[in-house]
């Protein structure tokens, strides 16, 4: 691999970690999309200054649905009898503000929703486990729009059922409903109304779509249930793709983009690659099996790629090429996220939170903490100075500061 490719992603990783000192957490993986936080001066000695709890609430969902924040609330989907249940939650006091309560009828199956809703302009998105799309006042919870879009438009979900969130680009959304006459539709985020609808027959993935520029040509990565591709930002027109399938077709893990450069993983004992977008197609520049993300998304940060891989491990990998720079045990398949130099990672198995340097040099703890326990599948996101983490039963807001 040549050396171009090294300064590339090194100078990528500092326009994306040169943010302002704090953010709220919009959308699924934070404000750039990265899973990194741009918020500085954390608090990093937890052994003599644990962060301090601010509240928590029962969650009843029994699943994995992600957190989101913006304009003071938390945005998450909980379950309630046969009813998802959209809930704003003030970010001060962890009180409900608001709730809207949609009809689903989809039977437990790892909890219900599995998305995060997605804020933009005043207007928050939720995709449902069973393909219906609705599009809320984030102030008020009040309906705006909906669209079922795996019903009008012949959809098709995965096994798992939808569990990806949508990607809103300036005035449009994109989401993956699957079916035959294209698995990404690009909507109006205002009205709903449809601009187009792309790609090909394939089942869609698990995994949210990302938006991408390729030698100056804006595009949509999308990773369906066997293939990996990228799709014309303005037509929906598939102008590159590779299979990419593993035993149980399920692609669950959100790529990378660095451009020119799309990072994928997978579990079930596949692994990872690295791509490179020219304007003559894609191509391979490695493959190995030594990411195998399950559905956790890893993270791009000082020119390593981080993740949780099965059967457990929290690894540091190089990007030339794909060769593990450390690894260590104990994670199960818990999410992270990167702030102000350290990683926060979750444990899946015991809810463990824990803060770790984010350097090449090796495996540096920092700190250890135990606010929920359980299984604790849904990544961690960091918000305004504060850690929100969730497990199959409750939401935790902590301190960073």
């Amino acid at each position: 691999m040549s050396r171009s490719l090294c300064w590339s992603l090194v100078a990528v990783s500092v326009i994306l970690t040169t943010q302002a000192p704090a953010a709220d957490w919009p959308q699924f993986r934070g404000p750039s999309a990265t899973g990194l936080a741009p918020d500085t001066g954390i608090n990093k000695n937890w052994a003599q200054k644990p962060p301090k709890e601010l509240w928590r609430t029962a969650m009843s969902d029994n699943g994995y649905a992600g957190p989101s924040v913006a304009q003071g609330m938390v945005f998450i989907v909980d379950h309630v009898g046969a009813q998802d249940v959209v809930r704003a939650i003030s970010l001060q006091t962890g009180q409900d503000v608001w709730r809207y309560a949609y009809d689903n009828a989809a039977r437990f199956d790892y909890g219900y929703c599995r998305s995060t809703p997605v804020f933009s302009e005043g207007r928050l998105y939720v995709w449902s486990r069973e393909g219906l799309l609705l599009c809320l006042n984030a102030t008020t919870g009040q309906l705006q729009w909906q669209h079922n879009l795996v019903q009008e438009l012949g959809g098709k979900a995965p096994g798992w059922g939808m569990a990806g969130s949508v990607l809103i680009d300036g005035d449009r959304l994109i989401v993956c409903p699957g079916g035959a006459g294209g698995d990404t539709v690009c909507l109006d985020k205002r009205t709903g109304q449809g601009i187009w609808r792309g790609g090909t027959a394939d089942v869609p993935g698990h995994a949210t779509p990302v938006v991408a520029d390729f030698n100056g040509a804006k595009q949509y990565v999308i990773a369906t249930s066997v293939s990996v591709m990228g799709l014309d930002a303005a037509t929906g027109k598939a102008l590159w793709g590779i299979p990419w399938k593993n035993q149980s077709s399920v692609n669950a893990a959100t790529p990378i983009v660095v451009p020119p450069y799309v990072f994928i993983t997978t579990g079930y004992g596949f692994g990872c690659a690295l791509l490179a977008v020219g304007p003559q197609g894609v191509s391979g520049l490695w493959q190995n099996k030594n990411l195998q993300a399950h559905f956790s998304s890893p993270i791009f940060y000082g020119n390593c790629f981080y993740g949780t891989t099965d059967p457990g491990d929290l690894i540091c990998m190089n990007p030339r090429d794909g060769s593990v720079i450390w690894r260590k045990g104990g994670f199960e398949k818990g999410g992270i996220a990167i702030v102000d130099g350290v990683i926060i990672a979750v444990c899946g198995a015991n809810g463990d939170v824990v803060m770790v340097q984010a350097t090449y040099e090796g495996y540096h703890e920092l700190g250890r903490l135990r606010p929920l326990g359980g299984q604790s599948w849904t990544a961690p996101i960091i918000a305004d100075g504060k850690l929100i983490v969730r497990n199959t039963k409750a939401l935790v807001c902590l301190d960073l500061m």
